[in-house]
């Protein structure tokens, strides 16, 4: 038997378990760049309306929310119009659930691909947040688009101030967080299927939980007793920021906003750690 020196060339793992090589990824971006293509064009390429698709989701839920929550309900929304407010809640949650949704069977939509042919096994999640992120956009221009209706009909002032340049900091934490939590489920589905029917039901619960379609300080005055649960939400804290923000509220929370950040980047690298290990055995379990 050949001693381990005598070998001219070793073939061993050189991946570790947090390893996020750019330089790979860098090297495969035109194959990242197709992976965003085709979740932009592919999506909705056999329907009727097409990517009207994106425009019509958020605005039909929007209505949907104001005639139940602030109609029917009776929640109030200051100074801000109730169908404006939904809409910027939405257009953030928006981002963050199909971020989630969409990389959480990574592994199992790709098994054919994965089998196949070697590639950063990465790039298809970011992919996915990256699309996402063109999907967002579109979103956003629809949401100033009706902020500058509603200015320009008298129904709200516009209050925009220096807490604008916080939004590159929501995004991205929006983004890590659905990146690590669809990372994290996407490798638990290899071995336990129950958590793909569990997922819709977990989202919308989640939804419900991160002050979506209410302020945060109407929990408080009402439900005192479980309002911690969504006022130490982190996805909540986004939203409820992201909302401040657009409406020009002063009072935000500096320090939270790191709070929350340093929280998606630990969830980024949890998640980052579960799909490393399971790239490398998942195709026996799926």
């Amino acid at each position: 038997m050949a001693n381990k020196d005598q070998w001219i060339i070793e073939i061993t793992p050189k991946k570790s378990p947090l390893e996020f090589n750019f330089k790979e990824i860098w090297r495969y971006r035109d194959l990242l760049f197709l992976f965003v293509k085709r979740d932009i064009i592919t999506l909705y390429k056999q329907t009727i309306l097409g990517p009207l698709w994106y425009l019509i989701q958020p605005l039909f839920t929007s209505v949907i929310f104001t005639l139940i929550f602030n109609n029917v309900a009776g929640i109030e929304t200051g100074k801000v119009p109730p169908f404006l407010f939904n809409l910027a809640g939405i257009t953030a949650w928006g981002y963050f659930k199909n971020c989630l949704m969409n990389t959480s069977d990574t592994f199992k939509k790709n098994e054919a691909i994965f089998g196949k042919v070697y590639f950063p096994r990465v790039i298809v999640p970011l992919s996915i947040v990256i699309s996402n992120l063109v999907r967002f956009g579109i979103q956003l221009l629809i949401f100033v688009s009706f902020y500058v209706y509603f200015i320009s009909t008298g129904e709200m002032q516009l209050s925009l101030n220096y807490t604008l340049i916080y939004i590159p900091f929501i995004v991205i934490t929006m983004g890590l967080t659905g990146l690590g939590l669809g990372n994290i489920i996407s490798s638990l589905v290899t071995k336990y299927r129950d958590l793909t029917y569990l997922l819709s039901f977990g989202i919308q619960l989640l939804m419900y939980l991160s002050a979506v379609m209410y302020p945060i300080h109407v929990i408080k005055e009402k439900v005192p007793k479980i309002s911690w649960i969504i006022e130490y939400n982190p996805i909540a804290t986004i939203i409820e920021t992201f909302r401040n923000i657009s409406f020009g509220d002063s009072n935000i929370s500096i320090i939270r906003i790191l709070i929350v950040l340093m929280i998606s980047f630990i969830i980024f690298l949890l998640g980052l750690l579960v799909f490393n290990r399971t790239e490398k055995n998942f195709i026996d379990t799926v």
